[in-house]
């Protein structure tokens, strides 16, 4: 570089802030605009919404201001390494140089792969991707929700293939699908059809481009409103070697939008192919069904109403005889009852005057086998003073009571 000439004259004395806002001036018209290329890091956002950080390479380092409001097309992360566009300028509470951005992108498709792939791992640590989540595509859906840019070649070939498949109901929601507010739009498209719930299955679509075009399908906020979806969302952004993180949250990856459009519907002609299918299996089961009627239809004998009432009389003939028999013998039963329970008198009176004969019989054994019998014929009982009986002379004692017939007498 050409090193400019001085225009400050050496015996001039400026004092300290004329001095830097000299510097500032000259700083700031010699680099109205300037790029530089460096790896960020000590990122700080102020409660202001500003961002402070550092850009640097192997031998210098420059400080750098991102405004609150300034467009961020992807994560700010430490080591990240970008291409920054801006103007440079001092500020002189600290006697510094520094940066302020205007623009920031990656730098290069290495350091875009090392992001997305970091992104991936975290996304999918939160179980993001698990095909637990995947939700079944509708067979025949009705109304079809798109989500992309309503002027590009994705919606385009999305409505002919609906078209020359099977025609449905197609809603658009419109949004960018490219710079740093298309992760933003998307992400509120996702949403909205979940909250009005006016679609039965959502496409998220884009044609193809280069890495960066196709970033915002991998921010984080596009990536969780897909995952949270509770409507079956088809993934059909860029060709078929492109793989974005809304891949894989998405319950089904279309390699283009094209084939988005031809997952959703089945064509006409493989509608009729199982249409007839069903019928033939319809048919042939209701053909079969008709035939086994038929045939227990022909089994059937049909017997003359006559017949058939005779055999009815003869049945109930047969009920009355067999009633007849039952009540005949029920009343024999219930006449032998009675006869018996009629000669109960007889049999209870001859049995109390058996009883009361054998009483009187026992009465007069009880009497003849009593000692006071034995008394009555002018015997005594010897009895001490414990009232037992004394049976020899040598063990009389005194006092002692003899007990005759008739009365005790105390000795």
């Amino acid at each position: 570089m050409q090193k400019p000439e001085p225009f400050v004259q050496p015996d001039t004395v400026f004092s300290v802030s004329d001095a830097a806002a000299l510097l500032k001036g000259v700083v700031e018209t010699a680099f109205p605009r300037i790029r530089v290329r460096g790896e960020l890091s000590q990122i700080t956002r102020a409660s202001s919404g500003h961002i402070y950080m550092t850009i640097k390479d192997a031998g210098a380092a420059i400080s750098m201001i991102i405004w609150r409001g300034t467009p961020i097309p992807f994560r700010l992360d430490d080591g990240l390494e970008v291409i920054v566009t801006g103007r440079l300028t001092t500020y002189p509470a600290r006697s510094n140089y520094q940066i302020i951005a205007s623009e920031i992108e990656m730098a290069g498709v290495g350091a875009l792969l090392k992001m997305l792939e970091e992104r991936k791992q975290k996304l999918a640590a939160e179980g993001l991707f698990d095909a637990s989540r995947k939700k079944p595509l509708p067979h025949l859906p009705r109304r079809v929700g798109v989500v992309t840019s309503p002027t590009g070649a994705a919606f385009q070939d999305i409505q002919n293939r609906l078209r020359e498949r099977f025609p449905v109901h197609v809603i658009l929601y419109p949004a960018t699908v490219q710079g740093v507010t298309a992760a933003v739009e998307v992400a509120a498209g996702i949403e909205y059809f979940n909250r009005t719930k006016c679609v039965d299955v959502i496409i998220v679509a884009r044609g193809g481009g280069s890495l960066e075009d196709l970033l915002p399908f991998s921010e984080e906020i596009v990536v969780r409103a897909a995952a949270a979806s509770e409507i079956p969302l088809i993934s059909g952004v860029g060709h078929e070697p492109d793989w974005m993180l809304i891949d894989f949250a998405a319950d089904f990856r279309a390699p283009t939008p094209t084939g988005a459009a031809e997952t959703v519907v089945p064509t006409k002609l493989a509608l009729i192919t199982e249409l007839d299918n069903l019928w033939h299996r319809l048919s042939g089961h209701f053909a079969t069904r008709l035939t086994a009627a038929t045939q227990r239809l022909a089994a059937i004998t049909i017997k003359n109403p006559r017949q058939f009432v005779m055999e009815q009389a003869q049945r109930l003939d047969d009920v009355g005889r067999t009633i007849s028999v039952l009540i005949t013998s029920r009343m024999n039963a219930a006449r032998a009852q009675m006869t018996t329970v009629s000669t109960f008198q007889n049999i209870l009176h001859n049995r109390m005057a058996a009883r009361t004969q054998a009483i009187a019989h026992m009465d007069q054994m009880l009497n003849s086998l009593s000692y006071k019998s034995v008394l009555a014929r002018g015997y005594a009982i010897v009895r001490d003073a414990d009232q037992n009986i004394i049976s020899r002379a040598d063990n009389a004692p005194r006092p002692a009571t003899l007990e005759f017939a008739d009365g005790i007498v105390r000795i």
